[in-house]
Parts: structure tokens; C-alpha cells; sequence
């Protein structure tokens, strides 16, 4: 009996131990430090980790035996080790190298397939964390990041407005987590600063027209993409403290940031919960003086929070849910002194500033995600829930009669449902993804004493679509894919805004239901047998029913029905490849745009307005990488974009009744390049480099003024620093510096507007120190 009794002991101290049995370690690049995002999987099971914040990941009751561990992340070459597992826990650590082949790896997964990014046959730019991390240690606006780092995207303009900042000339699609952020049925210029860098994991940035998301990606779509919980641990943190502030006239320019985030996993359980808060000081020009706080990002109050909730039901079956909350405002002590254009910039001085603060009130997002692994079949199904709900105030202008603030509120409401399934047939492989999307968007800009400006509009849009994607003779791959716009739009009756007394100068507009159906379709093919040389061409559709509020609120018809409401549909037309020898990657890609219909905003006796004139757009992107050694790297990229007016419609975009379209739609070229070495194995440095060509396409009035969008933009020049330092396993010191050498200069916004109020320079040298805590 005794014998019996140590034999169950035995036995039960083996569960015992079997169940301690671990797979956990760090993963850190070839520089030495942690890399803060990737994937590591056990191969050949159905193990999936995310790499924590401090590079670690960890695999809970692994049954003993020997299994391969494979660890990939964006940018660095995949790396797979084999280990054996018996009674207790095993440490294993991975080193990766970064390489620019391993680029092509990545997944893309913005277009609703996920693809491989070297073989998907469009252009696509992505941001991943350790570049997020870099440039928002130099500025956290998202603007201004995006600016720095991507080819074809406009110049930022230094203030909460990213009106100028176009995708190849078009507008561009706001997505959080696939949440459209923008609001194309009256553009207000807001959506790039929805959300906090702080809490996303990368971006992926999809160049040309698409309707994968629906209304409003005429030029493209950016998705910023949040982050997801990470094991490793089942609670751990990251704590951010910073200081802010110009280095030239440092006197009330101090602000500061701290960021608090937790996140972890227990069992089938995970999560990571976040908030931000950042006050910002003075903003300086180069020579001291206060930048004109009009719509600027000076003085400003910004908070975020964040949860991301996750649970593994089964292997194949997962629950997520997210919420974000973003809101800015800004409480300044200066106003605006207009200058002269050309001849002495605005500044801000003290003052009493009219009307409430200006800023995002809100901009609260949140989704919920089922995601299950061969529902039926073979095929995936990911169904999505979310809302967003956004106001953002302007500031007071005079042009409303008795002065007055206009707001710009939105709701959005949506399902999606995508489903996957694969397929292959005489030696042809390939997948299906088709599904739905349906969205209710209620958009309206009154002001804030309740007048109706451009009212309310209350969309309903349901779109089928299908997607193929395959493999033609092994070195082919081939997608093409077709949406169905079905979208109706009710408008009340209005009263457009009165220009006087008594109701003066107000038009009644008998509102009603606009009715809009449309097939869009795309189509690419790339070559992807040589890593060399893997080139492709692509054809696609965007469908936009854009700044219809702005044609309502100047509406000079009595019934909607009389306006020129038409959609905009953009043919984009692209052809490039890419490059990949070992330590060099080149990428290449031209593309013209066209257009029946477009939606050019002009200024006609004070009053913006929309011509509908058939449009051409065209323009080349250039773009390289170097990494000679594991400690130095280097890139630099170059864009051009043109675009004019057919102005007569005879198809003909180069006849005399022809004209240029304005700076607000077509950035002047910009070229921009960077260096990176990581002199010893704890410290990195960076130097970036930003060049804004010259643009001058129109001619002045008699009187010497410039239209609208139509001043000529000087060539200037920009370096930004950042540098980090790892002090010791937990700790961690970063630098920014932004226009390192003190330059004085005008972004593009503050020359092509033409006018005295947005003539302003933009930021002197300016400082961004941080101090983090990984615990």
C-alpha cells in the first residue's frame, strides 16, 4: 500500500511539473534593443504569441518534446530556433537582424485580404512601432509624422488642420482599426488627429484610389492599427514621462506628457488598458516668436485612453473588443496679429480670444470583433461591430453674420462581415473573400449657437463586394475584385445661414432623399520570381459622394434636387516594382488618376465652393533603402504629383482652357532621406531629412493677391533628430529634436493660401524628452 501511495504521488507531482513546462524569453534586434512588436509562433501548432512591450513572449503548459519557435517582425528577417521541452521551464532568446528583404514579408491586411506585401500589386507604406516610436519622440503629431515618412502624402501644416494634406493629389481615407475617422460628407480637416500614437501598434498607408472601406478614399486610405494585447506576463506596464518645449525662446514654451499603459494575459484572457495625458507650451517660430495660435497645436490640452479586451473562446474562435477616446482643446492667452503676405509672418500676442475653446470634444471609437477559424469548411469568418462618435469646434470668425463658431458632429455606426475561403484547382491556389459592409453616418456642421450651416445628413450605405486572389504559374499573382455601392442620403428641409437682418439673404431648401448606386471594380498583377525585380500593374475605382454639405450649406436652388450632387468616381491607373538585393531595397511606381466629376474646392466672393470639372492627376514615386552593416542604415525617398483641370471637357487636360489645380490639392515635390547608427549596442541615433520643392503655378490679380490655394510655395529644408538610450533592463531615455539647425521657414499651407491670417513660420528648434519605465 505504501508503494501505492508514492507511486500516486509520483504520478501526480508529474501533471504537476508537466503543467509548469514552459517556452518563454526576449526578443531584441541586432542593435541591441527590444523590438516592442511582432509575432512568435511554435510551428506546426496552433500557438500564437505577441511580443510584450519589453520584447518578451511566453508559451504556458507545453507538453514535452521538441518543437521549432519561429519569431517574425516587420522590417527584420525571420528567424526559427528548435528546442526540446522536458520537465521544466525553457529560456529561449532571439536576435534579429533587420533586412530589407524581409520588408516584403509583411503582412498587409487594410484591403481586407491579408497579403504578403511583397506580392500584393499595389503601393503601400508602412509605419511599424519602432518607427512610430521614433518620429513621435520627435513630434507626436500625427500630421506631421505621417509627413516625414511617407511618399505621395502632402505637407502638415503645423496646426489641428490637415487641409493640403492630400494622398496623390486625392483625398485620403481615416481609418482606426478599420473605423472610418474621416468625414467626407463635410470634410472638416480634423481626421488625422483622432487618436494617440501612443497606443498604435503600426500603419498601413494604401496609395490610389479604393472603395475597400466605401465612401471617401479617393486618393487611398490610411488604417491606423491599435495595439493588441501581448503575453509574457500577466500583468505588466510601461510608463512614459516627458517634457516638451522650444530650445529659442524657451520662456512658457515647456509642456509636458505622461503616458501610463498595462497590459498582460492570464489563461484565455488578455488585455492592455492605456492613458495619455499632454499639455503643450508656447510654440516659437525660429527667432522667438509666438506662431499664430489659429487652429494652432500650441497651448493645447490632449487626452486618450484606450482598452483593448481579448478572449481565446477556442484555437480557432476569438472575442475582442476595443475603445479609444481621443479629445483636444486649446485654452490660449494669445491671439492672432496678422502680418503681410510675402513681407512679415502672424504671430500670436496676448489677447482676449472670442468665443469657446476650439478643439476635438470628442472622438470616442469602439469595436467588437469575432474572429473564427474554418466556420464552415475551409472558410474564415472576421464580423465587426463598431460606432464612432466625433465633434470638433472651430474658431470664431466674423464672416457669420454676428460672428459666430462653426462645429462639424458625426456618428457612424457600422457592421462588416468578411469571409475567407481558399481554393485550388489544377494547380491553381488561391482564396475568395467576400462579405458586407453596412454603415449609417450622420453628419451635420451647425454652429454652436444652434443655426444650421450645412444640415443634417443621414446616410445608409449597404455594399456587397468579393475579392479574388491567386497564384498564376507559381510566379504570378493576380487579384481583382468588384463593390456594390448602394447608399441613400435623407436631408431635412433647411434654411441656408443669413447674411443680414431679419433673415436676410437666407434660401428655403426643400430637402429630400438622394439615391446613389454604383459597381466599382480593381484589378493587379505582379511578377514575383525575382527578388530583384518583381514588378506590377493595377487598375482601380473610388466612389465618393464628397463635400456634399458644402454644396447644401451654399446651396442657391430651392430643392436639393436641382444641385450638382453628382458622385465622384476616380479611375486610378498605376504600374512599378520593387527591388530587393540583400542589403538594398528600391521601389518605383507611376500612376495617373482621372476623373469626370471632381470636387475642387475654389473661392468665390468669400465663399468656398465646389467645381465639379473633370480632373487629371499624375505624378512618380521614388523610394530606397541601405543596411550595410547591422549599426547603419540609411533611406531617402523623392515624390512628384501634378494635376490640372479640364476645363472645356474634351478629354484633353493640356489645352489652353486648362488649368493647374490649386496647392490644397497638389503638394509641391518633396524629397526626404535619413541616416541610422547604433554606435554601441544600448544606444541608437537617427537624422532625418525633409525637403519641400518649389511650387508656382498661377499668376497674381492686378492687385497683387493670390487666389485661394494658389500662392507660390518656396523650397525649403528640414532635420529632425532623435536619439535613444538604454540606461539598464527597465529604463530607458529618448530624445527628439525638431528643425535641428533652427530654420526659418513657411510650411506649404502658409504660402499657397495667399493670405495675411495663415502666413505663418513654423516651429523653431523644439525639444522632446522622454523617460520610460518597462516593468
Amino acid at each position: 500500500m505504501k508503494s501505492l501511495y508514492i507511486s500516486l504521488l509520483f504520478f501526480f507531482a508529474s501533471i504537476f511539473v508537466s503543467h509548469a513546462q514552459s517556452i518563454s524569453g526576449k526578443v531584441t534586434g541586432s542593435d541591441g534593443f527590444t523590438l516592442e512588436a511582432g509575432t512568435v509562433s511554435v510551428l506546426n501548432t496552433a500557438l500564437r504569441a505577441s511580443i510584450s512591450p519589453k520584447g518578451e513572449y511566453v508559451f504556458n503548459n507545453i507538453k514535452a518534446g521538441t518543437y521549432q519557435v519561429s519569431v517574425k517582425s516587420l522590417g527584420y528577417e525571420t528567424v526559427t530556433k528548435t528546442v526540446t521541452v522536458g520537465n521544466g521551464p525553457v529560456e529561449l532568446n532571439f536576435t534579429l537582424n533587420y533586412s530589407s528583404s524581409a520588408m516584403g514579408e509583411v503582412v498587409v491586411s487594410s484591403g481586407r485580404i491579408r497579403e504578403t506585401l511583397g506580392k500584393t500589386p499595389v503601393s503601400v507604406t508602412i509605419l511599424n512601432a519602432r518607427e512610430i516610436q521614433t518620429q513621435s519622440g520627435i513630434n507626436p503629431n500625427l500630421s506631421n509624422m505621417l509627413t516625414w515618412t511617407v511618399p505621395g502624402l502632402g505637407f502638415a501644416n503645423n496646426t489641428t488642420s490637415n487641409v493640403g494634406q492630400t494622398l496623390r493629389g486625392r483625398n485620403v481615407l481615416i481609418l482606426v482599426d478599420g473605423i472610418p475617422q474621416s468625414t467626407p460628407l463635410r470634410a472638416g480637416g480634423r481626421d488625422f488627429r483622432t487618436i494617440d500614437p501612443s497606443v498604435i501598434e503600426r500603419i498601413e498607408v494604401i496609395k490610389g484610389s479604393t472603395s475597400a472601406y466605401g465612401n471617401g478614399g479617393d486618393g487611398g486610405l490610411i488604417n491606423y492599427i491599435t495595439k493588441k494585447p501581448v503575453s509574457g506576463k500577466k500583468i505588466g506596464s510601461v510608463t512614459t514621462v516627458g517634457s516638451t518645449g522650444n530650445l529659442v525662446g524657451i520662456d512658457n514654451s515647456i509642456g509636458g506628457r505622461f503616458s501610463q499603459q498595462f497590459y498582460g494575459r492570464a489563461g484565455k484572457f488578455d488585455y492592455v488598458v492605456s492613458g495619455l495625458y499632454d499639455q503643450t507650451g508656447v510654440f516659437k517660430d525660429a527667432a522667438g516668436e509666438v506662431i499664430s495660435p489659429y487652429y494652432g497645436l500650441g497651448e493645447t490640452r490632449s487626452y486618450n485612453g484606450y482598452t483593448k479586451l481579448g478572449y481565446n473562446i477556442d484555437q480557432n474562435n476569438r472575442l475582442e473588443g476595443m475603445y479609444n477616446f481621443f479629445g483636444s482643446r486649446q485654452n490660449s492667452d494669445y491671439v492672432a496679429q496678422p502680418g503681410q503676405y510675402g513681407v512679415t509672418p502672424t504671430i500670436g500676442v496676448k489677447g482676449d480670444v472670442l468665443g469657446t475653446d476650439q478643439g476635438t470634444r470628442y472622438n470616442h471609437n469602439a469595436n467588437i470583433t469575432y474572429t473564427s477559424k474554418r466556420i464552415f469548411g475551409k472558410t474564415d469568418l472576421e464580423a465587426n461591430a463598431y460606432f464612432q462618435s466625433f465633434k470638433t469646434i472651430y474658431g470664431f470668425d466674423s464672416f457669420f453674420y454676428g460672428g459666430g463658431q462653426s462645429m462639424i458632429v458625426s456618428d457612424k455606426k457600422g457592421l462588416r462581415a468578411n469571409l475567407i475561403t481558399p481554393f485550388s484547382f489544377n494547380h491553381v491556389a488561391g482564396s475568395v473573400t467576400y462579405g458586407f459592409d453596412l454603415l449609417n453616418d450622420i453628419t451635420s456642421q451647425p454652429l454652436v449657437d444652434g443655426r444650421t450651416w450645412a444640415p443634417e445628413m443621414d446616410m445608409k450605405n449597404l455594399a456587397p463586394y468579393a475579392q479574388i486572389n491567386t497564384s498564376l504559374f507559381s510566379d504570378f499573382n493576380f487579384k481583382a475584385g468588384l463593390r456594390y455601392e448602394n447608399i441613400s442620403i435623407d436631408v431635412d428641409d433647411f434654411n441656408t445661414l443669413a447674411t443680414g437682418p431679419d433673415n436676410q439673404g437666407s434660401i428655403v431648401v426643400q430637402g429630400g432623399k438622394l439615391d446613389y448606386n454604383a459597381f466599382t471594380f480593381n484589378a493587379g498583377l505582379r511578377y514575383t520570381k525575382f527578388d530583384y525585380f518583381k514588378p506590377y500593374v493595377s487598375y482601380s475605382e473610388g466612389f465618393s459622394i464628397f463635400e456634399l454639405g458644402r454644396i447644401l450649406r451654399t446651396a442657391q436652388q430651392n430643392t436639393i434636387q436641382r444641385l450638382n450632387i453628382d458622385p465622384v468616381i476616380v479611375n486610378n491607373y498605376e504600374a512599378g516594382f520593387n527591388s530587393d538585393f540583400r542589403k538594398f531595397n528600391f521601389e518605383a511606381v507611376y500612376y495617373i488618376s482621372t476623373s469626370k466629376l471632381g470636387a475642387n474646392l475654389v473661392e468665390q466672393n468669400g465663399i468656398f465652393v465646389t467645381q465639379r470639372s473633370p480632373e487629371q492627376i499624375y505624378g512618380y514615386e521614388l523610394s530606397a533603402n541601405y543596411f550595410p552593416y547591422p549599426y547603419l542604415s540609411a533611406g531617402a525617398s523623392y515624390s512628384f504629383v501634378e494635376g490640372k483641370i479640364d476645363g472645356n471637357n474634351d478629354g484633353d487636360a493640356t489645352d489652353a482652357a486648362d488649368k493647374y489645380l490649386n496647392t490644397t490639392r497638389i503638394a509641391p515635390p518633396k524629397a526626404t532621406a535619413y541616416v541610422k547608427v547604433n554606435p554601441v549596442k544600448e544606444w541608437s541615433l537617427r537624422v532625418d531629412y525633409v525637403y519641400t520643392a518649389e511650387r508656382d503655378r498661377f499668376n497674381p490679380s492686378a492687385a497683387g493677391t493670390y487666389a485661394y490655394g494658389e500662392g507660390p510655395v518656396r523650397g525649403s529644408g528640414l532635420f529632425n533628430l532623435s536619439t535613444a538610450y538604454k540606461i539598464n533592463r527597465i529604463t530607458s531615455v529618448n530624445l527628439g529634436i525638431e528643425n535641428l539647425f533652427n530654420r526659418k521657414y513657411f510650411m506649404p499651407a502658409a504660402l499657397f493660401y495667399g493670405r495675411n491670417l495663415e502666413y505663418t513660420r513654423a516651429n523653431g528648434i523644439r525639444y522632446n524628452l522622454s523617460l520610460s519605465f518597462n516593468l
